[in-house]
């Protein structure tokens, strides 16, 4: 009996080999490619069965079985489909095959009978948002009445959106029993297309007709912004209303330090999404994400900051631990600008067309070891700024003339390993005079001011504060120039840009 066996297992993988027939009852092995040959018979009598109606996953051709069952797709490009086959009174069954270019694969489908025969199931109606709705938000629900059932039978639903001008299905829910379903992260001011396959209990289909609706513009929104949700930072853009406010990143990758280029055309930000922090650009909608950099943003205490846009916003400069780059916005031209004292790294950077310099913080082992630095351009002249005082210094950002810069310092003095800040405050230094002064009057107490810029206009500051205990909520403010009129903007937000 066992030699039996290993002879007919034999005599079956000689078969496979040679094309005549499959040992698989559900994944048919092609016998080659170009066209999709096969026959429908009933489960039970082996008889064909004709008028069954043929498709593909991905579509390819919508033939039925001729009277002897069969049916013939030609023109099929190379790849793996499930061939599905439909008829009333049948059970629905779908049968993987793969083909090969210029070749010919066949395919056995085996129909069962369905209990008291019955019809296929309604299409879903009633879609809201209603087809050619517009100003939809980027998650947007999607809702259908689900048809009248047959007695005692239950349905599901798969539902497929598409982008206009892309034929490309992407299927958001499988099987799903519920009337609902939210499509999330889509693209603004754009068109999509949505359509609803409705399945019963025994596999029949209906689809449903397809239905659009399309997205909001993004309004002249000025603000950038990271925010930690659910302990994930993404990009965000907003006129300065919650109401207005749009998530250009999804990823779930750690998404932040958003700058927009001068020119107010192009964002860069930092991801992780390969592992080492890296810069990465987009448009202002969200659009065009491109990885710029293939030398990580990377230094002592640096998990992907510190990056600027050159002032004719064709160039970037970033820290790699002790050297300064350059590199063109399209990621060509890669160029170490300068390189950091002994035992240091850059870090934090900032670069004025007036007079055509650079500020940089440069940063120690220890967190609390920072000082500041201006140089030209092109790296020369690197000249001590702010000293290493006791606390931290950091964020350099120089005013809209060129002539004083912002920092931030720990006026408390207090270091520890982990960099903890008790009362950091806003200083501005005027360069030719070295005034220093406080900018953080209004502070409240227990809390620190973070990541200063200028405005556009150079009459106020946008800042980030948050309680010094280190559990935030970071929240964005702005305020004058002298300081006062502090006016928050934005809860959970951190690291702003302002254009």
């Amino acid at each position: 009996m066992l030699k039996a066996a290993f002879t007919l297992k034999l005599f079956c993988f000689f078969l496979l080999l040679i094309g005549i027939v499959s040992c698989n009852e559900e994944t048919v092995e092609p016998e080659g490619g170009g066209t999709i040959r096969g026959v429908v018979i009933h489960a039970e009598t082996d008889a064909p069965i004709s008028g069954v109606s043929i498709t593909t996953k991905p579509a390819t051709a919508a033939v039925i079985t001729d009277a002897e069952g069969n049916f013939s797709i030609s023109e099929v490009d190379a790849g793996e489909y499930n061939v599905v086959a439909e008829k009333i009174g049948y059970k629905f069954k779908g049968v993987t095959v793969a083909v090969k270019s210029f070749k010919s694969s066949h395919v056995t489908i085996v129909l069962e009978e369905s209990v008291g025969g019955g019809l296929a199931p309604g299409k879903a109606s009633n879609p809201i948002p209603e087809s050619g709705t517009t100003s939809q938000p980027a998650d947007v629900t999607l809702r259908w009445k689900a048809p009248k059932a047959n007695s005692g039978d239950t349905l599901s639903y798969d539902v497929y959106l598409y982008e206009s001008g892309n034929t490309e299905k992407k299927r958001i829910a499988e099987s799903v029993s519920d009337t609902s379903v939210v499509a999330k992260n889509l693209k603004y001011n754009t068109t999509y297309f949505w359509q609803v396959v409705v399945r019963d209990a025994s596999g029949r289909t209906s689809n449903g007709d397809v239905w659009s609706f399309t997205t909001m513009p993004i309004t002249n929104a000025r603000y950038l912004f990271a925010r930690a949700i659910d302990g994930d930072y993404n990009i965000y853009r907003s006129d300065g209303t919650e109401a207005n406010t749009f998530r250009l990143t999804s990823e779930l990758s750690r998404d932040w330090w958003p700058l927009l280029n001068p020119k107010r055309d192009v964002i860069a930000y930092s991801s992780n999404a390969t592992v080492e922090p890296q810069i990465f650009t987009m448009r202002l909608d969200g659009t065009n994400k491109q990885q710029i950099t293939t030398v990580p943003i990377a230094g002592y205490h640096n998990q992907g900051i510190g990056f600027v846009w050159s002032p004719d916003g064709g160039q970037l400069i970033y820290p790699h631990y002790d050297k300064l780059y350059r590199i063109e916005r399209d990621g060509s031209g890669l160029t170490i600008l300068a390189t950091a004292p002994q035992g240091r790294h850059f870090r934090m950077l900032d670069w004025t067309d007036q007079g055509n310099k650079i500020v940089a913080q440069t940063i120690g082992q220890n967190i609390n070891n920072s000082e500041i630095y201006i140089m030209d351009a092109n790296g020369a002249n690197m000249t001590l700024l702010v000293e290493n005082l006791p606390g931290r210094v950091e964020s350099p950002a120089f005013s809209i003339d060129g002539k004083s810069i912002l920092y931030t310092h720990d006026q408390a003095g207090f270091e520890n390993t982990e960099g903890r800040q008790l009362n950091a405050r806003i200083y501005r230094k005027d360069l030719e005079t070295n005034r220093v002064t406080d900018l953080s009057g209004g502070k409240p107490a227990g809390t620190n001011d973070l990541y200063p810029r200028y405005s556009p206009t150079g009459d106020k500051i946008i800042f980030v504060n948050t309680p010094n205990d280190g559990f935030g909520p970071y929240d964005t403010y702005i305020m004058d120039a002298n300081g006062s009129n502090r006016t928050k903007i934005f809860s959970n937000a951190t690291m702003p840009d302002w254009k």
